[in-house]
């Protein structure tokens, strides 16, 4: 069986995010989707709420799995017996990032990485950008599932005092 990890922050996920599990569950048996768990980076969205809305939204891909995972990815791998990572890459910035922590992940423990170029309907999306455009009142319906929009709105609410 061959298995792979997408991780990231999915903070809100996005349409890109889903983009780049679908294909990948086109191409591998399994496919996990590894939260990350960073308490030095400030989040929207717990970990527990971040995995029940990305589980709610892949659920029609009967080979995705969410789970979370704190430290080195490496590590989740080999403890998952999962030999690949896939990424999506947005632009030459993110490549530059990318392409070293890929070359650290394989030397470190053999850990392949595949690039995935995002969909170029989406190559300007981020979570962050989503969040800056919601916490303005900016429609981002385009940008995230339908389920998720209220959850969005209703978190910046609360973030920000109602206003």
């Amino acid at each position: 069986m061959k298995r792979v990890v997408c991780p990231g922050s999915f903070d809100p996920i996005t349409f890109g995010h889903l983009d780049i599990i679908e294909r990948s569950a086109k191409m591998f048996d399994e496919v996990v989707i590894a939260v990350l768990v960073n308490k030095t980076k400030s989040t929207l969205f717990t970990v527990p709420e971040r995995i029940e809305m990305i589980s709610e939204v892949t659920a029609k891909f009967p080979n995705v799995r969410v789970d979370s995972w704190s430290g080195l990815l490496v590590d989740y791998c080999e403890a998952n017996h999962i030999t690949v990572i896939v990424k999506g890459l947005r632009a030459i910035t993110d490549f530059d990032y990318e392409l070293q922590m890929s070359q650290i992940n394989l030397q470190l423990k053999g850990i392949e990485t595949l690039f995935m170029s995002t969909a170029p309907a989406h190559s300007f999306l981020s979570s962050s950008l989503v969040k800056e455009i919601a916490s303005y009142n900016g429609d981002v319906s385009n940008y995230i599932p339908a389920t998720l929009l209220e959850k969005l709105k209703a978190r910046l609410a609360l973030v920000h005092g109602g206003n």
